[in-house]
């Protein structure tokens, strides 16, 4: 087999990018969930405009405020345990908006 070079088309393989995140509608989203969590409840916050970096810091701060652990995973912060009342707080004291979102 031969290689056949031709100048109409780039690359053969085109490059990978990584999916970008939905960026939300201004709106950031408190809701708790238990699923898949063997009936313990997380908080979880979605909606939020930040890039991962500034996002895994609020996510650090947002855990110190709640005094619990949790996690940073694809544009989400996780917080274990019920503290919406906590979370939506401090995010509006930092000036976002905030609703809280299913039960």
């Amino acid at each position: 087999m031969t290689l056949v070079y031709s100048t109409d088309v780039g690359r053969i393989k085109p490059e990978e990018t990584k999916p970008q995140r939905e960026k939300g509608d201004g709106i950031v989203r408190i809701q708790r969930q238990t699923k898949g969590r063997k009936g313990k409840g997380v908080s979880i916050i979605s909606g939020l405009d930040l890039d991962d970096a500034p996002l895994k810091l609020l996510a650090a701060e947002l855990k110190k405020v709640c005094g619990c652990g949790g996690s940073f995973k694809d544009g989400t912060i996780e917080i274990q345990g019920d503290a919406r009342d906590k979370i939506k707080a401090h995010l509006e004291k930092k000036g976002f908006t905030v609703k809280l979102a299913g039960g």
